[in-house]
């Protein structure tokens, strides 16, 4: 942290997104205390067979799948997705995605990948919003891990409504031909890496997938932040 950020964190103190405790110089959104207590998921440690990755078998070929932590309504991870995407927080993104590159990269989860692919918003969503949380989580990786992030490949054609309080089939059918491939020149025989929020049934996500089926080589893995237990 520079002297300017600490003069104005003196001026007007930063809190954890959590508990609202001040935060040292050194923490970055969350206390260090409600960032021991986050309930992780460990899936990066067997990306290709656990209940994530699960989801998406006999629907769209995925390599490997992780979240970093368990999501649930209420909770101290909805606290982190709530204000990072409804209170102007883009740097809880960044912040959340540094998190989740340094304990991923402890189970060596990006050594084939080649590039960052955030999920798109509408183009109404991200006027409304100013920025999308998922390439702010993709920036933070990209700190950390140097992969490029690509955010001009794909684009969201419509949103019908949140996927919040839909159950798995209307999800689906909310999601069916949401995604349209722009420009597969950066993905063609690459192993892409595709970055949102949160997974709860994989509706989104697979929808994403299907827009890329066709590219020439590609090959897909998938990680969030949260992954919501059914």
């Amino acid at each position: 942290m520079n002297w300017i950020t600490r003069i104005l964190d003196f001026i007007s103190p930063r809190q954890c997104v959590v508990c609202g405790r001040r935060l040292a110089p050194s923490e970055r959104s969350l206390c260090s205390v409600c960032l021991l207590h986050l309930p992780r998921t460990t899936y990066q440690f067997t990306p290709d067979d656990n209940p994530m990755v699960q989801l998406f078998w006999h629907l769209t070929p995925i390599r490997h799948a992780a979240a970093l932590l368990f999501y649930e309504p209420r909770s101290e991870i909805a606290r982190i997705v709530y204000d990072l995407k409804y209170h102007d927080r883009p740097d809880i993104g960044e912040d959340m995605g540094r998190l989740m590159a340094n304990e991923m990269q402890i189970a060596h989860f990006f050594d084939d990948i080649d590039l960052l692919l955030p999920v798109p918003l509408s183009r109404k969503r991200l006027r409304q919003r100013g920025y999308n949380q998922s390439e702010q989580l993709a920036i933070g990786i990209s700190d950390v891990t140097q992969l490029p992030v690509v955010t001009k490949a794909i684009r969201r054609k419509h949103f019908y409504r949140s996927q919040t309080q839909l159950s798995r089939h209307e999800r689906q059918e909310n999601v069916t031909d949401m995604f349209e491939l722009r420009d597969d020149s950066k993905l063609q025989n690459r192993h892409v890496l595709l970055i949102d929020d949160i997974c709860t049934t994989g509706a989104t996500l697979t929808a994403c997938a299907d827009a890329l089926k066709d590219v020439p080589g590609i090959r897909l893995s998938v990680l969030t932040l949260g992954f919501t237990k059914t």
